[in-house]
């Protein structure tokens, strides 16, 4: 693009100061991003210092958290060959005759999804990390399915087509074109075998009601969005218990740069990120290097105007503020990070919530083998996170605590209702056993009075009339959408309850939940009872979900052969050892 030269004066770039340096002229200056020089110039510094061959021999990894690297030497002449040779792809692979015209085509987008893909090795890669960049696809021909659609993005910029942006869901990634940007493609893959989908519109996923597309509530982004797309994928990964520092910092400077700019303010997974590597910068115990650090307003703490920036838990609110403000309440992460945050900092009954609230949320979609990802997050969740602290707090002291919380009662049942309400319609069941019986185990953990004092309302075909996101951010910050609702309920409206019952429940002020599955509804009799039947509660639970919606046609398996375990639209949820 023109103007390239005019950065030539930044290298090279050796330190983490003079990479915030780079990106802080960008966000200056009044010109777009150059998409492909600066995913080039973050992926040279990711991929050499995650380079285990290249690591320090020195290092024990297997006594280590994080390690500390050299900074590597970013030169001129290396990204400028490299960037000269994206641009020469993208224009000898695209016929002039798709270029012509204000507007990109899908015939357009298509070719260029065909030129990166094509360029591509042979392999497929599951999971793998530092594939997102399109240093990575230019040395190695690898990418991930960000990348596909990150190096889509940037070569249709490449040709003048200002109108082609990404779009993000919680965990794939696609293209909008067109004069107002509503036309949808698909150009990267989510699954083996899936790689000719390539240039068809994304609405038939959406209406297959999969938690993949988030409900056609993505996040579409601006030119400054994708290079905050692109500062969200940085993957400090070296090994898969071990970060590198010095890649965690430069993501979390960068991220709270484009933060104080506001360009984050409608991208709530890049918040949840955020949160999570300013909790992880502060308990690394590793303190920045004076040589590569920035000045202490940059530091972290406070921005250059000297006002106090927001600690981890206020950026987890702020990514729920911005699902419910943008997105209609329909993204599960941003209550998976705040649940993940409270669950490290023991206040489980804060957890508990932000968990039903992630549960609120899933109850929306019906599960596919598309959802592989936040399928283990609430597997981990229900199966590892609930468990273990309920261990824990059944035992000594701590047994006075939130196991004599109604509260924590109600907030568990909309957990677990949501991942029933989940299943229902799906042609793939969820909860067996495996499931059945810690859930089991989680609820007779509570005394029958604590869970009688549940107002337990059952609504399993009223779901679609009570579609308004109603759920709480368990803050002294209240959000104003939502502020007439019960603190602790996930229904304000009980309009089954009977004029003597809602009295009675204000007085006791009892915590009230809306049962809105036919699995959980069915199960209210069991949950009440003095005594738990817990071989009933198993055989309920792992009995075949009622089908409330009916089914599509089935496809052709060679029309939808797609792997649980497919690369992902973002980083991968860093679940990080503290």
């Amino acid at each position: 693009m023109s103007g390239f030269a005019e950065y030539k004066s930044f290298f090279p770039i050796d330190s983490i100061q003079k990479v915030c340096d780079f990106f802080e002229e960008q966000l200056r200056s009044n010109k777009d991003p150059d998409l492909a020089l600066f995913s080039i110039i973050v992926g040279a510094v990711e991929n050499n210092l995650t380079n285990i061959k290249n690591s320090d021999k020195d290092v024990n990894l297997a006594s280590n958290r994080f390690v500390k690297m050299k900074f590597p030497s970013v030169e001129w002449e290396e990204v400028k060959t490299l960037y000269d040779r994206f641009v020469a792809l993208m224009r000898s692979g695209v016929d002039n005759k798709l270029v012509a015209g204000e507007y990109a085509t899908r015939d357009l987008v298509k070719r260029v999804a065909d030129v990166v893909w094509n360029s591509l090795t042979r392999s497929y890669y599951k999971d793998r990390a530092h594939l997102q960049s399109i240093y990575s696809f230019l040395t190695g021909n690898k990418l991930d399915c960000f990348g596909v659609a990150f190096a889509v993005t940037a070569g249709c910029q490449v040709l003048g087509k200002q109108d082609v942006h990404l779009a993000l869901s919680e965990d794939h990634a696609w293209v909008v074109f067109g004069k107002d940007g509503t036309n949808t493609a698909e150009v990267t893959w989510h699954g083996k075998g899936n790689e000719d989908k390539r240039g068809r519109s994304v609405g038939e996923g959406v209406l297959a009601r999969s938690w993949l597309y988030v409900a056609g509530k993505p996040v579409v982004c601006t030119r400054v969005m994708e290079l905050a797309a692109l500062v969200s994928s940085i993957n400090p990964t070296l090994t898969p218990t071990i970060d590198v520092h010095e890649v965690a910092q430069m993501q979390h400077k960068l991220l709270w740069l484009l933060y104080d700019k506001g360009h984050l303010d409608a991208y709530p997974m890049a918040l949840g990120n955020l949160g999570d590597l300013d909790e992880y910068m502060k308990i690394s115990n590793c303190p920045e290097e004076d040589e590569n650090s920035m000045p202490q307003e940059e530091a972290g703490n406070t921005n250059s105007n000297t006002t106090p920036r927001p600690d981890s838990a206020a950026l987890y609110v702020q990514a729920i503020r911005s699902s419910r403000t943008h997105y209609e309440d329909r993204h599960v992460y941003p209550y998976t990070f705040q649940g993940g945050y409270y669950h490290r900092h023991k206040m489980y009954k804060e957890a508990f919530n932000a968990w039903a609230c992630a549960g609120d949320v899933i109850r929306h979609y019906n599960y596919s083998r598309d959802d592989e990802e936040i399928y283990k997050e609430f597997s981990e969740i229900a199966n590892e996170l609930i468990p273990q602290l309920m261990k824990a707090e059944s035992s000594g002291h701590s047994a006075r605590s939130i196991l004599k919380d109604p509260e924590c009662f109600a907030s568990l049942l909309r957990f677990y209702d949501g991942i029933c309400k989940w299943e229902e319609g799906s042609q793939t069941p969820i909860l067996h056993i495996g499931w059945a019986k810690p859930l089991v185990s989680t609820i007779s953990k509570f005394d029958a009075e604590v869970r009688a004092q549940v107002n337990i309302i059952c609504s399993p075909d009223g779901n679609e009339a009570i579609d308004a996101p109603p759920k709480t951010e368990n803050s002294e910050e209240n959000d104003n959408k939502v502020k007439d609702n019960d603190r602790w309920n996930n229904n304000s409206e009980n309009t089954e309850m009977s004029v003597r019952e809602q009295l009675t429940a204000a007085v006791n002020s009892r915590p009230r939940v809306t049962l809105y599955s036919h699995k959980m509804a069915a199960l209210k009799p069991l949950l009440l009872a003095e005594r738990l039947n817990t071989h009933a509660l198993q055989l309920q639970l792992t009995a075949q979900s009622q089908l409330q919606r009916p089914q599509a046609p089935a496809k052709r398996r060679d029309d939808d052969e797609v792997t649980p375990s497919a690369p992902t639209a973002r980083a991968k949820r860093a679940r990080r050892e503290r």
